[in-house]
């Protein structure tokens, strides 16, 4: 019933920048949460940022003040900028996003995206 697409990832060199976007779409009452995950091989599913509706933000240690977390409100859309990349940031980046569905918000919705490569040779 929510829908979650994602784009932006790709291959970069260490040290460089990516900007991955998701834009929630359909029975969309509210959203009260949008965060990206990622999963690197062999390891488990693990938060890298979140960002409420009221723009409070939280990160994971190891992309603390190289990652920078956004929202667009009106457009359900997130953004994470990455930069100084580096080859451990290697992973499928999922977007999460948890809300409550229409019409009148009594339901709740957790949705992810279907993920993104982001790959960061040496």
């Amino acid at each position: 019933q929510v829908q979650l697409v994602e784009s932006g990832g790709g291959l970069v060199q260490a040290g460089g920048s990516l900007r991955l976007s998701c834009a929630a779409s359909g029975n969309i009452f509210s959203i009260n949460t949008m965060g990206w995950y990622r999963q690197a091989p062999g390891k488990q599913r693990e938060l890298v940022a979140v960002i409420s509706s009221r723009g409070s933000t939280n990160y994971a240690d190891p992309v603390k003040g190289r990652f920078a977390i956004s929202g667009d409100n009106a457009k359900n859309t997130v953004y994470l900028q990455m930069n100084s990349l580096k080859p451990e940031d290697t992973a499928v980046y999922y977007c999460n996003a948890e809300g409550t569905l229409l019409p009148y918000g009594a339901f709740k919705f957790v949705s992810w995206g279907q993920g993104t490569q982001v790959t960061v040779s040496s």
